[in-house]
This record gives C-alpha cells, structure tokens and sequence, in this order.
C-alpha cells in the first residue's frame, strides 16, 4: 500500500469533518425571503414580486444574491415588495412563502408598520402568526432585525430597538433561527443610521451583501449543529 492517502481523499475526508460544509449545509435549498423593501433590494432593485417574472435593477442591490453567490447549490426566493407592513406581509404568507415549500423562511418586516405608527404589539402578533404557520408546514424560520433608517425620529428609534429586542427574544423561547440583519448595515458610529445608503432609507449594494454575509453565516452555523 502508498504510504500517505492520496491527497483528493484527505481534502474529501477533512471536508467532512467541517461543520461549514455539512452534508445538509452543502445540499441543494430552496429558501424563500418574505418581506417589504429591505427584502426586495430597494431602491436599486425591484424583486420578482414586484417585476414579474425574474425583478428588474441591480441584482446586487438584494441580500438573496449574496447569499447565492456565497452558496449556489441554494436558491433564494425574493418575495419582498416596497412599502408594506407586517399584516400586509402576512396576507402573502400562502401565495409567496407555503407555495414555494421552502426548507426554510427569511423573516424581514415591520419597520414600514412603526413608520406608519402601528403599535408595536400588533406587529409582534402578525410576526408571530408568520412565525407559527411557518413552523406548523415544517418550515424552518430565521427571525431578523429591522434595519434602521437615517430619517426616524427619536421615537421611531426606540420602538426599532424594542421590536428588535422581542424578535431576539421570541426567538430564543421558541427555538427559531436568528440574524441580527439591523446590525449588519448599521454605522457603527452613529447608532440608528445606515452604514451606507444611496437614499437614507435603504442599505446600499455593500450593506445588501452584509446582509447575505450574515445569513448565510446562521444558515450555515444552524444546519451544521443537527
């Protein structure tokens, strides 16, 4: 017998070892991104949603496409559209999400509702109900932040922080997946304001593709842990 393996075997070997490429990790997904703006990649891209058949702008300018471009065997299903709240989201939750039958559910919504001045506990109730219908189809659920803007008011701001908080939480009591997308895009410096903007509203393509880095990051740290 050789007295080493040859080395295709022990890069295949060591491969196996790494949870970052577990075999579920590595296998081919279908992932669908429910949510407003932040999800459809606004303002330089339109998502499929909203421009049928394949969106229309920048493609970068989208948090699913870093996620493909980190990880191809994946599909990521952009089902974000502008403007709407969490209730407006829900209302989509059988034709954009369950019709797909995803193995697994972005979650981004909310911040167009304490833009609007809907109380929180209503948003919390809608994000919940998405939450549950998700996990009853088998559906694994990753609970994100809402991202800030530059334009909110004080007040606006505290309410972010406070649904972020219960997102957090409400996560970890019901054994959701979690990403902190509003600290992927916010300035580190100035706390409540985009990192990078083209309008004051909206990441700009770099804090898209932070966005993907970070999910990316939970769906790979959660599917190598089963």
């Amino acid at each position: 017998m050789p007295g080493r393996l040859p080395e295709i075997f022990l890069i295949v070997f060591f491969l196996t070892l790494s949870p970052a490429v577990s075999l579920e990790a590595a296998r081919p997904l279908t992932i669908v991104a429910l949510g407003d703006s932040t999800t459809a990649g606004a303002p330089g891209f339109r998502s499929p949603a909203e421009a049928p058949p394949d969106g229309s702008g920048n493609k970068e300018s989208q948090y699913a496409y870093w996620i493909m471009k980190l990880r191809p065997e994946w599909k990521v299903l952009n089902r974000g559209v502008n403007g709407e709240r969490s209730d407006q989201i829900l209302k989509r939750f059988q034709k954009d999400a369950l019709a797909y039958r995803p193995e697994v559910l972005i979650v981004l919504a909310g911040i167009n509702d304490l833009y609007q001045g809907y109380p929180i506990d209503e948003i919390k109730r809608n994000l919940a109900d998405i939450y549950r219908r998700a996990r009853k189809e088998n559906i694994r659920v990753i609970a994100c932040t809402v991202l800030p803007y530059n334009s909110a008011s004080p007040q606006v701001y505290r309410n972010i922080i406070k649904l972020n908080n219960w997102i957090r939480s409400y996560s970890t009591q019901n054994k959701l997946w979690f990403c902190d997308t509003s600290k992927a895009v916010e300035d580190p410096k100035r706390p409540g304001t985009l990192a990078g903007t083209p309008d004051g509203l909206h990441p700009n393509v770099e804090g898209y593709r932070k966005m993907g880095d970070a999910l990316t990051a939970v769906l790979e740290r959660e599917f190598s842990s089963k």
